[in-house]
């Protein structure tokens, strides 16, 4: 138990640190202002640094999918249900993103064509582009979607059990419910930047979580 309890601390960091490094190299989960013109041209100028953002977000879905696994290990004792629950939704939430890997991993041809291309040819790659980076978003809020359902059961059992301090259980229900909320909205209106309160205490929560399960498992 204390192994699962460290590894899925660690993870819950890991991923938040792969996050930000992904998007260091180009990668974004989620892109609200579409430019596949500029973007095209981006990627073409450097290749490697897109090809080393794609295996970071594999590696990243890969971690959400075994944090999950570590997860139910750990803590479906305290609710087979609920741990049934997150199981499906977060594994789902991993599943989505890889389901999007391959036709993100296009845009590398589509950019080495573009900057050798007709100016009829390059709308049409502009397009292609452009409906690539849709599909990835908004498959990208079905998966925020997963990870509220998920982090929700989750969270309960962290109130229910006792286990840990009751706020960081309470954090993660407000994060669940807020980033569904958000999400939800943004798929109606995708102008309304209304999922930013839940990210922030989505990230928090994370942040606390894996710090406490580490410190727990050494003490």
């Amino acid at each position: 138990m204390i192994i699962e309890m460290m590894l899925t601390g660690f993870l819950f960091l890991f991923i938040l640190v792969l996050n930000l490094v992904m998007g260091a190299f180009g990668y974004l989960m989620e892109k609200d202002d579409y430019d596949p013109d500029k973007d095209l041209k981006k990627i073409n100028k450097n290749p490697n640094k897109f090809k080393i953002g794609f295996v970071l977000a594999l590696i990243e879905h890969g971690c959400v999918i075994a944090l999950t696994i570590l997860l139910f290990i750990a803590f479906s004792p305290y609710s087979l249900l609920l741990g049934i629950v997150w199981g499906i939704f977060r594994t789902g939430e991993g599943l989505i993103q890889f389901y999007n890997e391959p036709f993100y991993w296009k845009l590398i041809g589509i950019a080495k064509k573009y900057s050798s291309a007709s100016s009829d040819e390059k709308k049409s790659l502009s397009n292609s582009a452009h409906n690539i980076f849709k599909a990835k978003d908004t498959r990208f809020k079905y998966a925020m979607i997963c990870w509220s359902f998920g982090t929700l059961a989750f969270s309960i059992v962290l109130v229910d059990s006792g286990f840990v301090p009751q706020f960081i259980g309470w954090l993660g229900i407000i994060a669940g419910i807020l980033v569904g909320i958000g999400t939800g909205i943004k798929l109606i209106k995708p102008k309304i930047k209304a999922e930013m309160i839940g990210a922030l205490f989505a990230i928090v929560f994370e942040i606390i979580i894996g710090g406490w399960l580490i410190y727990y498992s050494l003490i």
